[in-house]
């Protein structure tokens, strides 16, 4: 069969679009993805082009440009292009130079997606954006994951689709394309720097590969035949996680709580965890000290750039950082203030003091707290010693004899030392935390209401 007949059948097999919906090339000028615009062209396709100069080459980005807009000449279709001054963009994004390209250049597409394509007279019409990576891109990428560590969905490549992102020449191998654009006496222009090292992908593409295909000839089909297997591989493993993470995690507002006992018999229990734990920007390096946790003492936690993973006791409890979020929030000793739902609390140690306990303004033995300190709300079961009482008292029963209704139940939290109720916030505090003759240092805790 010819290039085009699998280009078509490839899309009709995958659904990757429809004859009428409008696409977006990404073009470059190299021959993938000139060899895309005339495949488009050739089955009918409605199409535009987009050109990124990333002006990483001097007078080479701006032929390429200038290149591509012919094309679109050629083709009588709309030309969008967009320079980027890609060397201050690294700079501020920190990022390396195919990272900022890659995300510079989907950045763009989407916005010419959203503001070009989505309305047209008034009509709404499905769009894509459609790029030239290749079967050997596929191999290169799935070599680069593996030695990089990314885990099975790294091993499966590039998927041909991902959301309004489709790859529709998957299917080609370079050699394919290169035939196909010398049938068709397709002009095209070359990137200088393909042929150096100084980018991962070269590196694997120019030496990596061709030194593995001197020992293993079939590498490249036996490549592509495993990026398939993978991509099943990938569907049945993401079955089991789902399955385990159904029996273990309970969703609870913005938090997710853990049974303790219940991770600990899973099986892999690496693999399961981290699984658990990656979409909250926890990384793989991290999972043996979240493992850890399971035999830590409560209040021992772990933290990413935007969450906490905390031992309370039977429970791992996966709580937002943004304390306004949270409602398990650690205190650490040194903390002098944190916003909660229900408003803030002011703590200060102090040595000089006068007791002067109120319901929104309490004095603690510092002797007697351990940090760290942890604010929750209530639970069915817990229990404290109230103020000037010799028995332990649950909080449902000082509710009741409290008057509280179901509301103000329910906005009730507690700030716990290593296991204890110390003080219902708001209400009263532990007898066992008060200050005695022997009391040297106080915590001070102040509760400012949001509602006061």
């Amino acid at each position: 069969m010819s290039l085009l007949s699998n280009f078509q059948q490839y899309i009709k097999q995958h659904h990757l679009f429809n004859q009428k919906d409008k696409l977006l090339l990404a073009v470059s000028g190299g021959v993938d993805s000139v060899v895309l615009c005339e495949l488009c062209h050739q089955a009918g396709y409605n199409f535009s082009i987009a050109h990124c100069n990333f002006k990483l080459r001097g007078a080479e980005s701006d032929r390429d440009e200038n290149f591509v807009k012919e094309l679109a000449v050629k083709y009588n279709v709309e030309f969008y292009s967009q320079t980027f001054n890609t060397t201050e963009e690294v700079k501020n994004r920190k990022t390396s130079i195919e990272e900022t390209a890659r995300d510079l250049r989907y950045e763009w597409f989407k916005e010419i997606q959203h503001s070009k394509f989505n309305i047209q007279n008034g009509l709404y019409q499905t769009s894509y954006i459609l790029t030239a990576h290749h079967a050997n891109d596929n191999i290169e990428t799935v070599l680069m994951n593996f030695f990089r560590g990314t885990g099975i969905k790294g091993l499966r490549g590039i998927l041909p689709k991902q959301q309004k992102i489709i790859r529709p020449l998957l299917f080609a191998k370079r050699s394919e394309i290169e035939n196909f654009s010398t049938e068709n006496n397709l002009a095209f222009v070359t990137d200088s720097t393909n042929a150096r090292n100084e980018y991962t992908r070269n590196y694997f593409r120019n030496d990596i590969i061709p030194a593995i295909q001197k020992i293993f000839p079939q590498a490249e089909e036996n490549s592509l035949q495993n990026i398939n297997r993978f991509i099943d591989v990938e569907v049945l493993y993401n079955q089991a996680i789902t399955l385990h993470k159904n029996k273990l995690c309970v969703l609870k507002g913005n938090e997710v709580h853990i049974p303790v006992l219940k991770l600990a018999k899973a099986k892999p229990l690496q693999t399961i965890v981290y699984e658990i734990v990656k979409d909250f920007g926890f990384t793989a390096l991290q999972t043996t000290d979240i493992v850890n946790l399971l035999q830590a003492d409560s209040g021992k936690y772990i933290q990413s750039s935007t969450h906490r993973i905390i031992r309370n006791r039977k429970w791992l409890i996966i709580s937002p950082k943004n304390t306004n979020e949270a409602v398990t929030i650690l205190i650490e000793e040194g903390d002098k203030k944190i916003s909660f739902e229900n408003g803030e609390l002011e703590l200060e140690l102090n040595s000089k003091f006068d007791i002067q306990n109120s319901k929104f303004d309490i004095q603690l033995d510092a002797s007697k707290i351990t940090f760290p300190l942890l604010l929750r709300k209530w639970k069915q079961g817990d229990y404290f010693y109230p103020l000037g009482m010799k028995h332990k008292k649950k909080l449902s029963r000082f509710f009741i004899d409290n008057k509280l209704s179901l509301t103000q139940k329910e906005n009730i939290w507690v700030l716990e030392s290593n296991k204890k109720i110390i003080w219902v916030v708001g209400m009263r505090i532990d007898d066992r935390f008060k200050i005695t003759a022997n009391t040297r240092e106080v915590l001070e805790v102040r509760f400012k209401n949001l509602d006061s």
